[in-house]
């Protein structure tokens, strides 16, 4: 069977010639190498739908849809959550869980917003407004969390984020799970690819997300295995540690869940050989029938009408906890997505080492016959450190070394498709991250620090974040944008970064309430229009500016005794250079300047400027910062 799937990939390298190519660029197939210039354009918007907008209410979860093998308990009285509630404030059911002593954030696991793809319809125009041409989206997938990475159908959309949620639930169970050919298209599947159809129109590209490391315990092929035990065709498709023995009256049936977690099932791999020191592994998924089945899921997303024309289709995966997937795998995946599309984008979630303290080094998934590029958390926290000093003052030179390390040391085009992640669904908001000054995503909630600051982040935090925010827009990489940070929300690591998001069009609550029920000030919750504009200015400039996407790096002042940092982005005769005055004192910076004619202002904050004697003269005030921009 190996084989034949083999075969039916057409693989055409081998694991030996992947671990003799040292030079990034000398790879015998540009079709698999090649990182599409689309996703080198990109300015992502990642949109967690759950708390996106609640466009059709009459599709909102009920508690048998939130249900699982793990988490079978739902509290009487259940219901949704008001959109507009206090995020802190206990909803009246979470009094009824059999655990009197069930913290906040477990009970909060359970709230439901009702999001939906209608309210993602609904605000398209928005985003196009914003000025975003990519959209990220967590896991669509059907599944009873809010999060979606416990999948009950990897080949479906979530029912409740389509019209008719009980049709598509008895469509699912009647279907041939086995046979992609009588896989059926769900109302939700169908409004999906409704959403990529106005999503092109609009010139934005979309990637989905997948973790194909576990599924959920409603997933059908586990189901299955709980029903039939080691009678189960599917009982090599995961880590069994124990069957149940019918003999007894127990339950003797385990498994291994990722990190633990019983409601994560993992898939079962093959390991061939471990690199300890890249931390990646050769080897595969265990069962070929898994293997079948992802493989027939990407093309029912990348070519959804089975035409051969990939333009109705998805444009990329992003593909959750990639690391601890085996290398193997990751190259058929790509083989087979590149067959379909040649422009299709991946990108892996390359992570943790070792946390909080190290960060995974993902150059072995970025040869050029696995991903395009990975999440780059690197950056954010070599970012944050230096735009912040948290947790302490970094010296230019070091923050130099750091963004060299990260950015010189795989091929420039796999520079440019990093997606540069300023925070997301597994992280603290931007603002909030930078309003607490410890270690980057170390004891980043009130739960594990009763310290940590959960209330609106004040003036000079929004001031940093402007610069980091300038930093991440003329910068290598692409920016992206964790939904409602173009809003001004705040929040702490999740659940707290989840909130829904604060449209406008809504009334808040103020939020009053403390999770650990300590005094906090009284904050606002309103839609902010001088940071949706600071976002939108900055996104019309890198798009209007291909210097700033394609440009070489080059520093031309790091003055640690000022605290002044200044780089340019050149490309043929245009020139774009970014300045930053990190003091808390006003500066006035010469910089070396390539062009004679005048550099006008990126973010339009000042006059056009002129060099006198190939030098920008500029007076900056404390932390800020400034793009000029060559005519």
């Amino acid at each position: 069977m190996k084989k034949q799937l083999l075969a039916l990939l057409c693989l055409c390298f081998t694991v030996a010639a992947f671990a003799q190519t040292s030079d990034p660029n000398d790879h015998p197939n540009e079709r698999l190498t090649h990182v599409p210039t689309w996703a080198q354009e990109a300015i992502w918007y990642q949109i967690f739908v759950e708390r996106f907008r609640n466009g059709d209410p009459n599709n909102d979860p009920t508690p048998e849809n939130i249900k699982d093998y793990v988490t079978h308990e739902v509290p009487t009285g259940w219901k949704i959550t008001p959109w507009t509630q206090d995020w802190y404030q206990q909803d009246s059911w979470m009094a009824n869980f059999s655990d009197p002593n069930m913290s906040f954030t477990s009970k909060v696991q359970f709230r439901r917003y009702g999001g939906d793809l209608q309210g993602v319809l609904d605000k398209l125009d928005y985003l196009k407004e914003l000025g975003i041409n990519a959209i990220f989206f967590n896991p669509l997938n059907d599944a009873p969390s809010l999060h979606k990475y416990d999948a009950a159908f990897w080949h479906h959309i979530d029912r409740n984020f389509g019209p008719t949620p009980q049709k598509d639930g008895e469509a699912m169970n009647f279907e041939n799970y086995d046979n992609p050919s009588e896989w059926v298209w769900t109302n939700a599947d169908k409004l999906f690819l409704k959403v990529i159809e106005e999503a092109h129109k609009r010139g934005i590209r979309i990637i989905l997300d997948y973790s194909w490391n576990h599924t959920g315990t409603n997933f059908w092929a586990f189901q299955d295995l709980l029903r039939k035990g080691k009678n189960s065709p599917y009982k090599d498709w995961y880590i069994i540690t124990r069957f149940d023995n019918p003999a007894t009256p127990e339950n003797e049936f385990d498994y291994q869940g990722w990190f633990g977690t019983k409601s994560l099932p993992e898939i079962r791999e093959t390991v061939h050989q471990s690199n300890a020191a890249l931390k990646a592994y050769e080897g595969d998924i265990y069962s070929d029938a898994v293997k079948r089945h992802i493989f027939a899921i990407i093309k029912r997303w990348a070519d959804p009408n089975n035409d051969g024309n990939p333009e109705d289709g998805v444009d990329g995966f992003r593909l959750d906890v990639a690391a601890e997937l085996p290398l193997n795998f990751w190259r058929d995946f790509r083989e087979v997505a590149r067959n379909i599309n040649p422009e299709m984008y991946l990108i892996g979630e390359v992570w943790w080492e070792a946390w909080p303290d190290k960060l995974l080094d993902p150059r072995p998934f970025l040869k050029g016959d696995v991903f395009d590029a990975n999440m780059n958390y690197r950056w954010f926290r070599t970012a944050r450190h230096f735009f912040n000093d948290s947790p302490n003052s970094m010296p230019i030179k070091e923050f130099i070394s750091q963004m060299d390390t990260i950015f010189k040391t795989v091929r420039p085009e796999v520079a440019r498709a990093y997606m540069n992640m300023a925070s997301s669904h597994d992280s603290p908001r931007l603002s909030t991250s930078l309003y607490n000054k410890g270690l980057y995503k170390f004891n980043a909630k009130p739960s594990d620090d009763s310290t940590y600051k959960v209330n609106k982040p004040d003036a000079a935090t929004y001031k940093i974040m402007e610069q980091l925010l300038v930093h991440q827009y003329t910068f290598l990489g692409s920016p992206q944008i964790w939904n409602g940070d173009e809003m001004g929300m705040w929040g702490c690591d999740d659940p707290d970064t989840r909130k829904p998001l604060i449209w406008p069009d809504y009334k808040f609550d103020d939020e009053v309430v403390h999770p650990l029920g300590m005094q906090k000030p009284v904050d606002k919750v309103a839609f902010d229009s001088t940071l949706f504009y600071l976002y939108k200015q900055l996104i019309s400039m890198r798009k209007s500016n291909e210097v700033l996407v394609r440009g070489s790096l080059k520093y031309l002042i790091t003055d640690e005794a000022n605290r002044i940092l200044a780089y340019s982005r050149n490309l043929e005769k245009k020139e774009a250079i970014a300045v930053f005055n990190l003091s808390n004192k006003p500066k006035t910076v010469s910089i070396p300047a390539l062009q004679k004619n005048s550099y006008t202002n990126g973010l339009l904050k000042g006059k056009s400027v002129k060099p006198v004697k190939g030098k920008l003269v500029v007076t900056l005030g404390p932390k800020e910062s400034m793009v000029l921009i060559s005519k």
